[in-house]
């Protein structure tokens, strides 16, 4: 398992979690997450200027995207397997004192930390031609019962 270590540009530690799939006796797919390292990043609000957090109407909707930037690929797993970024769940998001900076407030993982999607995943390439760090935007995942 990969651990990196955080600084001033990465201040947060995020845990990675990848699925063992298995087929259940009925063909429905089952998925086991299992951690696979933990990187550092930070992470901000995302887009929140024109938006509200919880609109009141029939159904509430809570939009908690954050974007924010890391130092190593999430696609790639500690044994070199590549995987979707629908197969990632990303948890844990913690201070470098260990302190979760996300975490759910009611429902399956009350007192936990929130686990997130990732929405958006860009290398950004510097001006000779390498990858200086990757953009990455996560969405709160809409089933946080799973677990980790």
């Amino acid at each position: 398992m990969i651990c990196e270590t955080t600084d001033f540009m990465y201040p947060l530690l995020a845990d990675i979690y990848y699925p063992i799939v298995d087929t259940g006796a009925y063909g429905n797919l089952k998925k086991t997450w299992v951690l696979d390292k933990t990187m550092a990043c930070a992470f901000v609000p995302a887009g929140t200027k024109n938006k509200k957090d919880v609109n009141a109407e029939p159904n509430i909707n809570i939009d908690n995207s954050i974007i924010g930037r890391t130092r190593s690929d999430i696609t790639i797993s500690d044994n070199n397997a590549p995987y979707s970024l629908t197969n990632i769940v990303v948890a844990n998001i913690r201070n470098a004192n260990g302190e979760i900076i996300y975490k759910e407030s009611a429902g399956a993982r009350s007192g936990q930390s929130t686990l997130f999607e990732v929405a958006t995943f860009n290398p950004i390439v510097g001006p000779f031609g390498n990858i200086e760090y990757y953009m990455i935007m996560l969405r709160r995942s809409e089933n946080q019962a799973v677990d980790l």
